[in-house]
């Protein structure tokens, strides 16, 4: 059964520092149907807003760019629910400036939950973050990396780990925007 949370829930797509296939650190860039679908899955599933946190001012200018096509120019007109999906995004320099504007808003500051396919433990199962999520007391920020994912340091510095995606086989390599919309729907439904 799907019932909206008692508690807030963001989503914050970091850009940097993430690892790339080579486990060097790097700044990735955006890709737009990240936009489009990851606002979409919060959207469906009452996220409070949808975070591109990206450190590179040309990406954060393009990020716009798109929010605002899609928020009042001519895509607006042309396609009203993507632009009440778009109302989420909001556009971040860092994951500070996150954290910072969502305890503004909340009152106090969100607790953190990454989540990575590398991840070998994990704090939290999808029944437990449900559970954490009825409650009400606490913003919950979840952080997804792109590229090859959030750095091992910012997983552990995180107030929780979620359990990774685990598919049928060996292979687990989902895009970032199928891995958001999967645990969205995992952390909101009890099947």
């Amino acid at each position: 059964m799907m019932r909206q949370p008692s508690s807030p829930v963001y989503v914050a797509l970091i850009h940097h520092p993430v690892y790339n296939k080579n486990g060097r650190i790097v700044r990735t860039c955006l890709t737009p149907l990240d936009l489009h679908d990851i606002s979409r899955a919060c959207r469906t599933y009452g996220v409070r807003a949808f975070y591109f946190v990206n450190p590179m001012r040309t990406q954060r200018e393009l990020g716009r760019m798109i929010f605002d096509h899609w928020n009042t120019g001519w895509g607006a007109r042309y396609n009203p629910n993507r632009k009440e999906a778009f109302s989420l995004l909001r556009i971040m320099p860092d994951l500070e400036a996150t954290r910072r504007e969502i305890e503004q808003e909340w009152g106090k500051a969100p607790k953190t939950v990454a989540t990575s396919a590398r991840m070998a433990d994990a704090d939290l199962g999808y029944p437990e973050m449900r559970a954490a999520l009825q409650e009400g007391e606490d913003a919950f920020l979840l952080l997804f990396g792109t590229g090859w994912g959030l750095l091992e340091e910012d997983i552990e510095a995180a107030d929780y780990r979620l359990s990774p995606i685990r598919g049928t086989g060996e292979f687990n390599h989902l895009s970032v925007r199928s891995a958001v919309s999967i645990i969205l729907d995992r952390i909101s439904v009890d099947r």
